[in-house]
């Protein structure tokens, strides 16, 4: 090979061929999409059955006993229309005799006691139990979700989700499965009891009558049949939404620094409202299917109705019907019918339940190609680590038409340290994920120990192998708990041993809680530096048979790479281990170097060996490294032993007499074997149970701040206040169930006034009167045809644009909140994302379903109560009485779930948490087999959510079987003093009866009313959620329009005496008396150790947090009075670690400009960047998905991308935070020269740990506890003060490339 190396050309003979099939690739995949989604439309929902596959046998026992229960509760209605039969007769057949019309009204009233105590009892097993099976069934379901999820290969989060949907599915749908198969199911149960009971005493009572009411039952079924089907798929389509939405949130809140600092937050917001606005089209489109279906069906059964009046009293005058049997069948009816109409609410859970559970479930039964949980396959008895790569093909699934691989062989012998050098995006990181088997390959062999990994028991495998990746991933949990995760049962010696070996422990010892400090959300609250050697001690722990490093010391400082590179050393003694890395200097010391260039190795030796030709491809890597590295002593040389070395330095002994010697290193795998331990920690009984509470959220409370349970009680009615705009629809809706709510008082009157007619004797009469009375059911037919869609449809717009709206702004406050208000744990991105889910949802039930249902039952008490006391004003007011025992049982019951609720909430919120820290970082969890650990962890975080859930069963179901009780109770004292009263001549007959079914209509809204009690106390807990986040004033907020606009921005920077403290750690100081300038268009470096605070000064001078003391200028000007947004728009951010946000190259890129990006500014960006070849290599080009989180590219890669997002932003102001250091040599020159470019008349501030970047800065400064400990003009200049702080950092970094 000769000549230089283009880092992105690809082979012309290897892409000619794929350049000419990629458009028949393309439909093909298209095709294959289309073809998906017709299946998918056709499979939307699964058998309701189904849904209670994953109920154990104490689950049955739950089902069976509130089946019987219900079904018990369901017949008592039946009964009751016996019973109210008896009555009839005991006053039509004793109307000449009051004493015994008292006496036998009596007998029947102590018979409705005796049924109601037994409803009493049957009441509480069918709400109770159902309640709680559902409620365990439902816990499980998102365990067995969780557990599926984080079961999957790679490859399925690759294409098929990501963190968002799971968290959402989690969040949002199993609260619809559990509705579904829980106290739902009861209720149904009891309710179809009740039709069939009633048809069955209807056709014992007049068959001939029962048949003519039964034959608009088609007309019924087909109404319940399309109004089933059409929720059916606005559900569907309704979740999918929300799932989008979810998504959203999930990657704006866990990259809120990339979204606040390219002020991305309205483009946010509207993105997620964009995905809202077809959650509440198909919300609505399902409340107006509803409302017309149930319309329907009323208006069919009223109608039906008028039709059994007219056919009975034809049979009464024709063929000798008595009165009584006409009133039976039409009661039995009757109740069937209502039963029926009250089943609505629960086909439509039962519905939503379906089409929700359909990928929950179709998750849980998917077996992955690559499935850990599998536990066949070899487990040998050690592993010697010899690894071979045998003709392997490989092509990332996400992008068939991109081959990483073609042919590849390598081999690495056990024991060896083999090195794997080249440009970003070559293949480096593709062999530690083949190795790690997080995918197969498409053609070819990996083995290790002469055996294909695919044979080998999973699980056992990725114990033999340590993973250190070039982006660390630390749970939201302690350090003590992010390093436990390397062993199970570590104990805090073997994790102190660990955090030393890794060059930790002294940041750690800093810190005021030292290993117990919580390092946030995805490790937000350590600098990269302190997230890498936690990363690293992470690995020490396991103590593997391979080690995995993959750029493991690019985010260090000299020193600590340094010694953490000895730490490695050490522990890579006896060890096979494959180091990716573009620091030549880190790997020169390998026993194997191989180049890989555009998926192929087309060099390997030694590095010795491979530089012996001067026109190879490393030779090539070396000579352009050596280069930059050369720069920077160009400017002044200092004398290496002027400088005192640091103890350790002195103390290391060389790579090489390591290898020769059997010394006792303290790690080492034959020397110190941690696993040869075991027995010595066996008698640790509790460490176990210690590190059990390892990926914990750190959730302890401060008692003076208090938990969530203790904000300040939220009106419902404050709700109200947001629907202002809906006014008018509510108003409309709120009449439309006014009316629907007298209805059934009325039809109670109609039917009063008919049993008269009955018993008229005369059929003339009693032919002419039931004409009326019919024509009269069927204009209450039309008039609720009309008012219950209205009723159904308005509330459906006022509760989904509530919802809407609720989302929004709670989204909207969410990202207009301080970056230290994320540093809380509850408020990481899985909270937020469940409480947006979660709570808006409760939210929206009772604004919608609840409250409509509170006005129609209002409207029913108030009608019933009114034609009571029309009737008979004495007994009316005897009831009236009873009613405060129905208000104060049902006080009681809410006073007591109160608790409950609040204790649940904070806890689901943790659990939450707790998935959304394993998903998205799911290759850490694959990696270090913890897949165990985060499930039992999610599962005791559930305990309390389900024990609260089944309290909160026993509650409402004593609340729902008291309620029952006394209606039953009410009825029999209604009766039996309204016989004393016609015994006393104070009333008649017909009146006693209309008080009756007033009773009966008002004391079912009554209990409707008393059923919502939990529903009312889950509002109230999420609307204190909800309204907690929109109440809480943003310190910095990005949205607030005051502040001064500079016309123009020259960009001198001053900061003046700061002091800072990160509020998650106020005893630990970052700044003191801190003072730094830099001119404007200057370039200012800045070095120090990791954990310094050189990232804090970004975070600072972008307002990410505020200084405790001192100010910060721009052009003279204090930046807390500039317009935050306008700032924030002045200054470009590349950051060490790059965040991309799902979705393609060209997206991501026009990220960095607010406002219309042409295609021209987009490609000059990327061509500035160096990004430019790598984009158009892949087949796809700019529209390339890059996936969550931009795992689709490579480090350096996604870096690129990064910088083409600075440069479109055009800013005066230039932030790089290690902007290169994922870069390889010749990549890194490339995009050096381009930042060179784009610096040009900006102010320029660098950090870097690599002084080869840095020595052409106009000035350079030092920062060490919490100070500038050093500035000067030029490295010359600094490099040659004796003992200084500069020229230490570069006696160091000289000693550690030489």
């Amino acid at each position: 090979m000769s000549g230089k190396m283009d880092p992105d050309a690809a082979h012309t003979n290897d892409f000619q061929s794929m350049e000419v099939k990629g458009p028949d690739v393309k439909d093909k995949m298209l095709k294959v999409k289309r073809s998906d989604e017709e299946q998918k439309d056709s499979k939307l929902t699964m058998p309701f059955y189904m849904l209670f596959s994953f109920a154990d046998l104490l689950d049955i026992l739950l089902m069976i006993v509130g089946t019987t229960g219900a079904i018990i509760n369901g017949l008592a209605l039946p009964i009751e229309i016996l019973l109210f039969g008896q009555l009839t007769n005991a006053f039509g057949q004793n109307a000449g005799d009051p004493h015994a019309t008292v006496r036998k009204v009596t007998e029947v009233a102590l018979r409705f006691l005796y049924f109601g105590t037994a409803a009493l009892v049957a009441s509480f097993c069918e709400m109770a139990f159902w309640m709680w099976t559902g409620e365990r069934q439902a816990t499980r379901i998102r365990s067995m979700y969780l557990k599926a999820i984080i079961r999957q290969d790679i490859t399925f989060f690759d294409l098929e989700t990501n963190t968002g949907e799971v968290i959402g599915r989690m969040s949002g749908d199993t609260i619809l499965i559990q509705e579904a198969i829980g106290e739902k199911v009861g209720t149904f149960v009891q309710l179809v009891t009740t039709f069939l009971g009633g048809l069955v005493i209807a056709f014992i009572k007049g068959w001939k009558l029962t048949l003519v009411i039964l034959s608009t039952m088609p007309l019924l079924i087909a109404a319940g049949s399309i109004m089933g089907f059409m929720i059916s798929r606005m559900a569907t389509e309704g979740q999918e939404a929300y799932a989008e939405a979810g998504t959203i949130v999930e990657q704006v809140v866990s990259g809120i620094r990339t979204v606040a600092s390219f002020t991305g937050e309205k483009r946010a917001v509207d993105k997620y409202y964009s995905s809202l606005q077809k959650a509440y089209k198909a919300g609505v489109t399902q409340g107006l299917a509803s409302g017309l279906g149930l319309g329907c069906a009323l208006f069919i059964l009223f109608c039906s109705y008028a039709l059994a009046l007219w056919c009975g009293s034809k049979l009464i005058a024709d063929e000798g019907y008595s009165g009584g049997a006409v009133i039976n069948v039409i009661f039995a009816v009757l109740l069937g019918g209502i039963s029926m109409g009250q089943a609505s609410p629960c086909l439509s859970a039962f519905a939503t339940g379906q089409a929700a559970a359909y990928k929950i479930f179709e998750v849980i039964h998917r077996t992955p190609g690559i499935d850990v949980f599998d536990l066949k396959g070899t487990v040998l008895e050690d592993i010697n680590g010899d690894i071979e790569f045998q003709h392997v093909d490989f092509t990332y699934p996400a992008r068939p038409d991109f081959p990483v691989f073609r042919d590849f062989c390598l081999t690495i012998p056990r024991g060896i340290t083999a090195a794997l050098v080249g440009e970003s995006g070559s293949g480096k990181s593709t062999v530690i994920s083949l190795i790690e088997r997080f995918y197969d390959p498409q053609a070819g062999k990996i083995l290790i120990d002469g055996l294909d990994v695919k044979k080998m028991q999973l699980k056992w495998m990725r114990q033999q192998i340590g993973l250190v990746s070039q982006e660390p991933i630390l749970f939201g949990a302690s350090i003590k708990e992010n390093i436990a995760y390397g062993k199970d049962g570590a104990t805090l010696e073997e994790i102190k041993t660990a955090s030393e070996l890794a060059n930790a422990a002294t940041f750690i010892n800093r810190l005021p809680k030292g290993l117990d400090t919580q390092v946030g959300e995805h490790g937000t609250q350590l600098s990269g530096g302190q997230k890498q050697r936690v990363a690293i001690a992470r690995a020490i722990l396991k103590n593997p048979s391979i080690l995995l490093l993959d750029e493991a010391t690019s985010a260090l400082d000299n020193e600590s790479e340094r010694v953490v590179q000895e730490a490695l050393d050490r522990i890579m003694v006896n060890r096979t281990t494959v180091v990716v890395a573009h620091r030549l200097s880190t790997i020169r010391n390998a026993d194997s170097i191989a180049v890989v260039q555009r998926g192929v190795i087309i060099e390997r030796g030694t590095h010795s060996g491979l530089l012996e030709n001067p026109d190879g491809a490393y030779s090539q890597l070396v000579r352009l490294q050596a280069k930059h590295e050369s720069e920077q002593t160009t400017y002044g040389q200092i004398d290496p032993d002027s400088i005192e070395p640091t103890a350790a330095a002195a103390a290391s002994p060389s790579r090489a007499h390591r290898r020769n010697s059997e010394s006792k290193t303290s790690f080492g795998r034959r020397p110190f074997d941690l696993r040869g331990l075991r027995n010595s920690f066996s008698s640790r009984n509790d460490a176990h149970s210690k590190q059990r509470t390892s990926f914990q959220m750190g959730n302890e409370k401060d008692p003076e701040k208090g938990n969530s349970a203790d904000v300040k009680d939220i009106s419902v009615f404050r709700l109200v206040t947001l629907n202002k705009s809906e006014a008018p629809v509510f108003v409309l809706g709120s009449l439309a169930a006014v009316a629907n709510g007298i209805i059934f008082p009325v039809f109670g009157l109609l039917l009063s006034n008919t049993i008269g007619t009955f018993f008229e004797g005369n059929p003339y009469k009693v032919r002419k009167h039931a004409k009326y009375w019919s024509g009269m059911f069927v204009a209450l037919a039309v008039l609720c045809g009309l008012v219950v869609p209205s009723q159904i449809y308005c509330f459906a717009i006022v509760g989904h644009r509530l919802i809407r709206r609720i989302r929004r702004l709670t989204f909207d406050k969410v990202v207009r909140q301080e970056i230290g208000w994320f540093d809380e744990a509850e408020n990481s991105s899985g909270a937020i994302s469940a409480r947006l889910s979660t709570d808006t949802a409760q939210v929206r039930c009772i604004v919608g379903d609840s409250l409509s249902l509170i006005v129609q039952n209002l409207a029913t008490i108030t009608a019933g109560l009114f034609i009571a006391f029309a009737a008979t004003w004495q007994l009316a007011l005897l009831i009236l009485a009873l009613v405060p025992l129905l208000g104060l049982q049902n006080f009681m019951k809410m006073r007591s779930l109160k608790v409950f609720a609040a204790d649940a909430k904070v806890t689901y919120e943790e659990a939450s948490h707790v998935a959304s820290d394993a998903v998205s970082s799911i290759r850490t969890v694959a990696s270090f087999c913890v897949e165990e650990k985060v499930l039992a962890l999610y599962a005791e975080k559930c305990k309390i959510s389900s024990k609260s859930g089944i309290r909160q069963g026993m509650i409402s179901g004593s609340g729902f079987a008291i309620s029952n009780f006394v209606i039953f109770a009410c009825t029999a004292l209604s009766f039996w003093y309204g016989g004393h009263l016609v015994e006393q001549h104070k009333t008649n007959f017909n009146k006693v009866f209309q008080v009756f079914f007033a009773i009966t209509m008002s004391a079912m809204g009554v209990s409707q009313s008393a059923g919502l009690a939990p529903d009312i106390l889950k509002v109230k807990a999420a609307a204190n959620s909800v309204f907690k986040i929109l109440d809480c004033k943003s310190k910095i907020d990005p949205a607030d329009p005051s502040g001064a606009i500079l016309p123009a921005v020259k960009g001198d920077i001053k900061f003046q005496h700061v002091s800072f403290k990160y509020p998650t750690r106020p005893d630990m100081q970052i700044f003191r008396d801190l003072c730094l300038f830099v001119h404007s268009g200057q370039t200012l470096a800045l070095v120090g150790e990791s954990g310094s605070g050189k990232s804090t000064i970004f975070s600072i001078l972008e307002r990410f947090y505020d200084s405790d003391s001192g100010q910060v200028f721009i052009d003279g000007v204090d930046i807390k009075k500039l317009q935050l947004r306008w700032l924030r728009q002045q200054i470009g951010l590349v950051s060490q670690e790059p965040i991309l946000f799902s979705g393609t190259i060209r997206s991501n890129i026009a990220y960095g400009k607010d406002g219309l990006v042409t295609e021209e500014e987009i490609q000059a960006a990327a061509k500035a960047a160096n990004a430019e070849k790598f984009i158009s290599a892949f087949t796809h080009g700019y529209e390339t998905e890059v996936g969550e989180r931009g795992i689709q590219l490579s480090g350096g890669q996604k870096q690129r991308i990064a910088i083409a997002r600075a440069i479109v932003k055009d800013p005066k102001i230039l932030l790089l935070d290690e902007a290169t250091s994922a870069l390889d040599a010749e990549s890194e020159h490339l995009v050096q020269e381009a930042l060179d470019r784009v610096m040009v008349n900006r102010t320029t501030i660098v950090i870097s740990h690599r002084l080869s970047t840095i020595v052409n800065a106009d000035a350079i400064a030092v920062v060490k506890n919490g100070v500038i400990a050093e500035q000067g003009i030029k490295h010359k200049d600094l490099v040659n003060i004796k003992g200084g702080a500069y020229a230490s950092l570069v006696k160091l970094h000289s000693a550690s490339h030489s």
